[in-house]
């Protein structure tokens, strides 16, 4: 377990999954995102035999799956084990030797643990070698004007702003992490998907059937003022609502891969090494240093 900062109460997150599984989990966002990881590794020729679904919440992942024939069993690791296979694991403490996995996914976990970058150590020692690691998790743009409504109705009732919405992670560190990580040719994209919803309300539902709620370490509290949660609601109505009075909120979707290094992969050419000079590729004439290009 990451003895760093705890920016998340990962015992109160499991707790509102388990809640959420119970009441009847909102799917779409998670099955969307299985949809499109099952795609992205249908476009890998390879087999993949030792599998690992890392923290996803549902089935969502293995059933999205089970359609692709170059995968063998995949195994749900997470800390209450939803059905067999399954490993009870905590994502900061994974219980796998070095190099026993061919494939670890993830859908929509990994944003809310502590030591990230220790965690991709622990997938990466994990992964036999030339072995993939595919996830996606929430980035830092998701739900942007619900932080703000907050942060600008909290300011005006009560005087002062606590937070909210977690601090997702930021693309641009994602790439630096993974090579940091060890992992070799490592790729980061983004999706952006925007939903409209009734109210702010139905957005606050919807985020509480999915789990998703506040579990920041640092959270406040004390309950939430109706003055404050009917001020959230106009400023949100004010500066993010549609025509026909539907308001839109923003989903980050951050994808990482990366492979286990393995000596059979493409490494980069050592510099001067190379057999054609760029000149002639190019068809032009070459200039030396100090020289003027001739009219």
């Amino acid at each position: 377990m990451s003895q760093g900062p705890q920016v998340f109460d990962r015992a109160l997150l499991r707790a509102r999954q388990r809640r959420a599984l119970a009441q009847g989990f909102e799917p779409f966002l998670l099955e969307q995102v299985a949809a499109d990881l099952a795609e992205r590794l249908g476009a890998v020729l390879r087999q993949f035999d030792q599998v690992v679904d890392l923290g996803t919440p549902t089935e969502g992942v293995r059933a999205a799956l089970s359609r692709l024939r170059a995968l063998g069993t995949v195994t749900a690791a997470a800390p209450v084990a939803r059905a067999q296979p399954a490993v009870v694991a905590d994502e900061e403490a994974l219980p796998f030797r070095d190099g026993a996995l061919d494939l670890v996914v993830s859908a929509l976990a990994l944003q809310f643990v502590n030591d990230l970058p220790g965690t991709l150590i622990q997938i990466r020692r994990a992964l036999k070698g030339d072995g993939l690691f595919l996830a996606a998790l929430l980035g830092g743009d998701t739900l942007t004007e619900l932080r703000q409504a907050f942060a600008e109705a909290e300011a005006e009732v009560e005087g002062g702003v606590s937070p909210r919405v977690a601090p997702f992670a930021d693309v641009r560190e994602m790439g630096a992490l993974l090579q940091r990580a060890g992992f070799a040719l490592p790729v980061t994209d983004v999706d952006r998907l925007t939903v409209r919803y009734a109210s702010p309300f139905a957005l606050m539902s919807e985020l509480r059937h999915m789990g998703a709620t506040n579990v920041l370490v640092e959270r406040r509290r004390a309950p939430l003022r109706r003055t404050t949660l009917r001020r959230m609601a106009e400023i949100y109505a004010q500066r993010f609502a549609d025509h026909d009075g539907r308001i839109r909120a923003t989903f980050e979707i951050i994808w990482l891969s990366g492979w286990a290094p393995h000596e059979s992969q493409q490494k980069p050419l050592r510099p001067g090494s190379a057999q054609t000079r760029l000149a002639a590729a190019l068809g032009t004439d070459e200039i030396g240093t100090g020289e003027k290009p001739g009219r």
